[in-house]
């Protein structure tokens, strides 16, 4: 019997069941420390699903806190031919990583 559930954070829309550990945008909490998701979007366990329009009411994903960190560093260059036009940066983007409960 599979039992999981549809979230919205930072933007985004994760599937998520319990045990999951997954990086989501940076949010403000210490490390060690819960974290509700309350934007629930959908939540299934076997053959019984409940869509909410848009959140379902009362459903609730309590989550602990892994870690703060910056993920790998993604190298931005902007290069017009025949210009002698180059632009090199490089950007790391905060997130953070929880276990779902």
């Amino acid at each position: 019997m599979s039992k999981f559930a549809i979230i919205e954070t930072g933007g985004k829309q994760y599937r998520i069941a319990q045990g999951d550990t997954l990086k989501i945008e940076k949010l403000d909490a210490e490390a060690g420390g819960t974290v509700i998701f309350d934007k629930v979007l959908l939540t299934a366990e076997g053959d019984k699903i409940e869509v909410g329009t848009p959140y379902v009411p009362g459903a609730t994903v309590k989550a602990t806190v892994v870690r703060q960190a910056r993920a790998r560093k993604v190298i931005i260059f902007k290069y017009a031919s025949k210009t002698r036009y180059r632009r090199k940066r490089g950007h790391r983007q905060h997130f953070t990583e929880v276990k779902i409960a």
